[in-house]
């Protein structure tokens, strides 16, 4: 834009177009091209803007369109109404979704601008062609959700339970109206009840932990009994490792775990019916004791196992005792048995002796005297046999 004299010049490209005013009052809209004007008091001003794909404020386009109707086709006004949406397509490909009760104005001069209305109020599922145009991500107006197989879903418009969803992909306008999808998943769920602090009835402070498996059966009485599920159950089950802890000493609770188990079991199953779930397996599976108490147990088994294996002990001396005793009663009866041991000792003494030194003595008679010794036996009737 610029004067040249008496002249006022400006070129619009031919991806915008000229808003001509004189003294701030629009006069006219200018194409592509150069325009030339004569203008001596230079009170001419043309604004420039690009057209391609873009939108100007609604106001303005309304203002310009009641000025000159005969440029009202260059604009594209969309107004919503209170239970509409609408699909803004720029040369048949969508890229916006306008919600209810909003007006806006697109540049159609050069792009092909299209709107299509839908009445939310007459359809709450949005359909699978307007589905494909949209994303739902980022728009408010619709409300989507992918059920799983393994998971039931319900419907809730404005509070109200409308349908259970099957799997697949689903969609909804939330024009008007409050719209959720929640979910419920249908596998058995763990649950793990991490230590908590419990006296015993012995005043015995102990920390039990917990494994409990749960699964939804009724989703709709799920989702509207309680907010979190599995934080409700976990509730429960702490009271009731709390209930069966409490009423029993330590050395019962050490003692009996799985009747535990059992009474845990039928306290959490009657209450979560009503949540519209069911209890599988509960298991204990640390019972964790205080350092000191710990340590007197340690004590406790120490003594056990030591007073076990004196037990032992002396029953092994007891039988090797009796044993002897048996032994010596059959010798004392049988010298011939008494001789055979003789001889058995002093082989095993033999065995261990490297060398022998042997003297004749007196009379020279050592030699006979000691082979004499080790072969004759005293037989019955007190004579020497060889």
């Amino acid at each position: 834009m610029a004067w040249s004299l008496h002249w006022f010049k400006t070129v619009v490209r031919d991806d915008e177009r000229g808003l001509l005013t004189r003294d701030g009052r629009f006069e006219r809209l200018l194409g592509p091209g150069e325009f030339r004007a004569f203008d001596p008091e230079r009170r001419l001003a043309v604004e420039t803007v690009k057209v391609v794909r873009a939108e100007l404020p609604v106001e303005r386009a309304l203002m310009l369109s009641r000025l000159k109707p005969e440029i009202a086709d260059n604009f594209k006004i969309v107004q919503v109404g209170p239970n509409q949406v609408a699909i803004v397509a720029f040369d048949g490909e969508p890229k916006q979704i306008l919600g209810a009760n909003i007006a806006r104005a697109f540049w159609a001069s050069v792009t092909d601008v299209s709107v299509e209305l839908i009445d939310t109020a007459a359809q709450l599922r949005v359909e699978r062609r307007h589905l494909d145009k949209i994303d739902s991500a980022k728009t408010a107006s619709v409300v989507s959700a992918v059920v799983e197989p393994h998971e039931a879903a319900l419907l809730i418009v404005d509070g109200e339970v409308r349908e259970r969803l099957t799997p697949g992909r689903h969609a909804f306008w939330a024009v008007a109206r409050t719209v959720t999808v929640a979910k419920v998943d249908l596998r058995p769920t763990p649950l793990e009840v991490t230590a908590q602090e419990i006296l015993t009835k012995d005043r015995i402070a102990i920390r039990v932990t917990l494994t409990a498996f749960f699964r939804v059966t009724d989703p709709e009485k799920a989702v509207l009994a309680s907010a979190d599920l599995a934080n409700t159950i976990y509730r429960l089950v702490q009271f009731a490792i709390r209930e069966a802890v409490a009423i029993r000493t330590l050395d019962e609770i050490l003692a009996a775990r799985d009747s535990i188990d059992t009474e845990v079991r039928a306290f959490v199953a009657e209450r979560v019916a009503a949540l519209g779930a069911e209890i599988g397996e509960i298991g204990v599976k640390d019972v964790i004791l205080p350092g000191e108490i710990r340590d007197l147990l340690n004590k406790v088994v120490e003594a056990e196992r030591v007073a076990k294996a004196n037990l032992i002990r002396r029953q092994e001396e007891t039988a090797a005792t009796r044993s002897l005793l048996n032994t010596a009663r059959l010798m004392e009866d049988n010298p011939l048995l008494l001789r055979l041991k003789e001889l058995e000792a002093l082989e095993r003494l033999v065995e261990k002796v490297g060398k022998i030194d042997l003297h004749a003595g007196e009379n020279e008679r050592g030699l006979q005297a000691l082979l004499s010794g080790l072969y004759q036996l005293q037989g019955p009737d007190g004579a020497e046999s060889a």
